[in-house]
């Protein structure tokens, strides 16, 4: 599966769903961003880009990263 980027602007989140263990840390710590019920489920607009690198460093299985 293809990595799937998701920019505010400013970052970059890149998301690889096949590293993704679905442990729910970046759902329970940025609810508005990550959203797994919408289309696309990563909203980065939602956080500041600060917030989300700070996020995106807590990803258990490295599934996220910033670029």
């Amino acid at each position: 599966m293809a990595t799937k980027e998701y920019s505010n602007g400013e970052v970059t989140i890149l998301w690889q769903p096949e590293k993704c263990t679905h442990a729910g840390v970046c759902v329970r710590t940025l609810p508005k961003v990550y959203n797994p019920k919408a289309k696309p489920w990563v909203t980065p607009e939602h956080a500041t880009s600060q917030e989300l690198i700070d996020q995106v460093g807590k990803c258990p299985s490295g599934a996220l990263s910033i670029k």
